[in-house]
Formats: C-alpha cells, structure tokens, sequence
C-alpha cells in the first residue's frame, strides 16, 4: 500500500502546480493597487518679468495727411497752366523762366536819374547837382526810349581879389528825351537830349560876377555809357558815364556827367 502512495501523490502535485500558479495571479481582494512613485520634480528657471515699453514715446510723431494717390488709369486734372492736364517734361521750368523775363522786360518802367559834376577853370568853379525822372518804353529787350523832366542845381565860386570867393546859386528846369541799348549783357550805350530853362550869373564887362541872375534856353545833348546791376526782376541800379557836347559857360552839365539811375519795370 504504501508502494502507491508515492506515485499518487506525486501525480497529485503534478496536476494541481498550474492551478496554484494562476491562483497567485488573480488580485487579492481589500488590497490598494499599486502607485508607481513620481520621480521628483525639477523647479522650472526663472523667467524674467517683459519689459513694458513707453508707448508715448514710441509713438510716431504726427505727420501731415497726404493727398491720397490718383488709382491708376485715372484721367489728369487740368489746370490754368496745363489746360490738357498732362506735365510735359520742363515745362514749370520754362513757364517760370518766361514769367521772369516778362517781369525784367516789361514795356514800360520808371527811369529816375542823379546827377552829380564839378568843373573849375579861369577861377570859376562850378558844382552841379540834378534830377531826372523819365517814363520808358522798351521797343524790344535791347532798345528803349522815353521822355521825361529835369531839375538841376548849379553852385558858381568866383575868386575876388581879396582872396575870398564868392557863390551864386541857380536852378534850371527842362524837358528831356532819352535811347538806351544793351550792347552787351549788362553794359548800355546811352543818348540823351534835354532843352533847359537854365539860370545864370550876369558878369560886368571887367569879367566880375554882379550878384545877379538872367535865364537862357539851353540845348544839352549827352552820350555815354552804362552798367546796370540787377536788383530783382522788376528792378535795378545803373551808373552812367556821359560827355556833354555842348559844355561852355552856359552849360549847366559839366563834364563828364556822372549819374545814379534807378530803374522800375511797371505793367506787364
């Protein structure tokens, strides 16, 4: 009997070992299942607080509103110097340079004139002042003419036996006309007549001045030259050189005559 018991329960234990394995496998009841520990946590950089920029001062600064531009295809305004509305190339250049020279060469300007002169022969000296307002008209850009007045000043000296000197003073006025032509750039030839109620001192026969005055006619044709400085378009500054041809003791223009002129274009 004992003989087979050993075999019985060997067999026993072979057959019942699969069971008790999967009995093992099967969750215990009233148990917590089980939590995998967290690995630790690593504190996260810091990160800098952003910088708040001054919005005030990053602010473009205001500009003016620009004119919205023409859509494309868009038909050009016209305009009082571009009636078609196209812009040819230049042409604000050329319309500027044509308004300058109407300006500088208008048809008609005002032409005042000063003169100053001295002469002194056979102990009589003579100073000479004069005014001479014209009106003139340009024929073309190089050739003017016009007619005008004048008034002039005169100082006689006279020498006395006593070593002393006498003066006498006399005034003239007259009619003028005048012709100017621009040789070349800014130098002018100018011409110039002019008919004078003139004063003068009356002289005893021994050559002696009397204190006393008589007015004569005088001719007085001048002829000169001139340079004239450009103050803006409308006017200038001239001075002028001029020879009397008729300078003799009833001269009121001694030579040389020199003047001051001042020209002002007028009209359009």
């Amino acid at each position: 009997m004992k003989r087979y018991l050993l075999p019985l329960a060997l067999g026993a234990v072979v057959f019942l070992a699969p069971s008790l394995a999967h009995a093992q496998e099967k969750p215990v009841l009233n148990t917590a299942p089980t939590v995998p520990t967290p690995a630790p946590v690593q504190p996260a950089p810091a990160v800098p607080a952003p910088i708040i920029a001054d919005t005030a001062r990053l602010r473009p600064a205001a500009t003016q509103p620009q004119p919205a531009a023409a859509p494309a295809g868009a038909l050009p305004t016209p305009s009082y110097n571009s009636p078609s509305g196209f812009e040819l190339p230049e042409r604000e250049q050329k319309r500027q340079a044509l308004q300058q020279h109407a300006e500088m060469y208008s048809k008609y300007f005002v032409y005042t004139g000063l003169g100053l002169g001295y002469t002194s022969y056979y102990g009589i000296s003579q100073f000479s002042f004069s005014m001479s307002p014209a009106i003139g008209y340009r024929v073309t850009d190089k050739f003017s003419i016009g007619p005008g007045i004048s008034y002039a000043y005169n100082n006689y000296g006279y020498d006395t036996s006593i070593n002393t000197t006498q003066h006498i003073s006399a005034s003239s006025f007259g009619v003028k006309v005048f012709a100017q032509y621009m040789v070349y750039k800014q130098f002018f030839a100018h011409a110039e007549y002019e008919s004078t109620r003139a004063e003068f001192p009356t002289y005893y026969s021994n050559g002696a001045p009397t204190g006393e005055k008589t007015s004569i006619q005088v001719q007085t044709p001048l002829l000169g030259v001139g340079y004239r400085s450009q103050i803006s378009t409308r006017a200038a500054a001239d001075i002028l050189l001029l020879y009397n041809f008729k300078d003799d003791y009833n001269s009121i223009y001694p030579n040389p005559v020199i003047r001051f002129n001042f020209l002002f274009n007028i009209g359009h």
